[in-house]
């Protein structure tokens, strides 16, 4: 019979280390009611996890507890960490957010990115993918993060996001001098030069490329679907891209502009707002993943009226996209923009995706073993032996209750606990 003493002394020790999320032995065991098998779909009971330094080093074994330090999870249902696609940890929704980048210093978006960083590993996220921050801070977050400096989820940065001259990747609206942006800052023509953009933003440490095929909604430009990019533009973008193991993710909404974008060789889409049967038999033959973001659209925004039209323009496309991707079996990973709204409200994209027609163990899977499938990360995404110990713990069977998700109350990353259930 397995020996549970020492459970409280341990609870002390969990406390004293959740600010720094300081691992407490090289070696624990992770219990709770019951662990979720993403592929097959089933939740095993109850959950019994060697952990090992960073890793999970077996699960429900025979003979290997004695002695060991135990965590106890209590009654919650464990998962792997879930992974976010499109955030923005440097953005926020508060404030005049058409002028921050003449307004904010750089060490003011990293203090913000910061503070998000920690909001949303809170929630459960583990990793997530930067797809456009100023100045590189996310590329210091990431950084920061690995070391331990600062609580956050793993971070694959972007660098600055890339697109073209008054494109929805450029700052527009200031008069001519204001914010004039070049390679450097990722804004670039033509495709010798938008070589020398993805280039750059490697150089300085992005791990994916970021760019926007097509117009968007908060940008000042007349149309939120046209593309901008051009077929050449993005294959460019993507060879080079390759040549240095970056993937590369696609703003887009604009029927022509996904298609173009999913033919130009992108990894993903993002958004992929306005949908129709020939741009989802393409992102199938081409095997593009969708990176949805349907949560935020449906929010209450305080928006200028040019802008708050095209907002109202693409939202009518959401519904009957999304539910078209999901019903033909278009490969989708799962996003939020997070930014556009509150960070560490993330987990809502769960119930958006099952509302539009996707079951609950799909919805989870698109946060972690098609978000792991994404990136090429094998380390991650499932909770099985010898992948890294990310680990997330909710109050009940997400797949009666997808919702459970929004309520995490337990996160480990790296073998580090950063929260326990109250």
């Amino acid at each position: 019979m397995t020996d549970w003493i020492g459970i409280k002394r341990f609870a002390c020790l969990v406390v004293l280390s959740l600010s720094t999320g300081l691992a407490i032995a090289d070696s624990v065991v992770l219990k709770a009611r019951g662990w979720l098998d993403v592929d097959s779909g089933r939740i095993n009971e109850p959950a019994l996890l060697v952990i090992e330094d960073d890793r999970i080093k077996s699960i429900d074994p025979e003979g290997e507890l004695s002695g060991m330090t135990i965590i106890d999870a209590g009654d919650l249902i464990l998962l792997p960490g879930f992974m976010d696609m499109h955030t923005h940890l440097a953005s926020t929704p508060e404030g005049d957010w058409a002028h921050r980048r003449v307004t904010d210093s750089t060490a003011y978006y990293a203090m913000r990115s910061a503070f998000h960083a920690r909001n949303t590993l809170m929630a459960g996220f583990t990793t997530v993918r930067e797809v456009g921050a100023p100045d590189f801070v996310d590329v210091a977050l990431s950084r920061a993060t690995d070391k331990g400096w600062i609580d956050g989820p793993r971070i694959i940065p972007s660098g600055n996001f890339m697109g073209t001259t008054g494109g929805h990747c450029d700052e527009t609206a200031y008069k001519p001098g204001v914010l004039e942006f070049g390679y450097r800052e990722g804004i670039a023509d033509g495709p010798d030069e938008l070589i020398k953009a993805v280039r750059y933003q490697i150089k300085h440490g992005a791990k994916a490329i970021k760019i926007c095929a097509t117009a968007g909604v908060m940008s000042f430009e007349a149309s939120p679907g046209a593309q901008q990019m051009t077929d050449e533009e993005m294959r460019a973008v993507v060879e080079e891209a390759h040549r240095h193991d970056a993937k590369v993710a696609a703003h887009a909404h604009g029927t022509q502009g996904i298609i173009a974008a999913s033919n130009a060789g992108v990894d993903s889409i993002e958004h992929g707002s306005i949908l129709n049967r020939e741009a989802v038999d393409v992102l199938k033959k081409n095997g593009t993943y969708l990176v949805p973001t349907i949560f935020m659209w449906f929010l209450e925004y305080d928006l200028p009226p040019e802008i708050d039209a095209k907002n109202e323009y693409v939202k009518g496309f959401i519904d009957d996209s999304m539910r078209l991707a999901i019903s033909s079996g278009v490969k989708i990973a799962f996003g939020t923009d997070a930014g556009e709204f509150e960070h560490g409200r993330n987990a809502e994209e769960f119930a958006a995706l099952v509302e539009r027609g996707m079951s609950p163990i799909d919805a989870i899977r698109t946060a972690t073993v098609n978000t792991a499938d994404l990136l090429d990360l094998d380390d991650r995404g499932r909770i099985a032996a010898g992948l890294l110990a990310d680990i997330v713990g909710v109050p009940g069977n997400p797949l009666e209750d997808i919702r459970v998700t929004e309520n995490v109350q337990f996160v480990m990353k790296g073998g580090k606990v950063y929260r326990m259930p109250e």
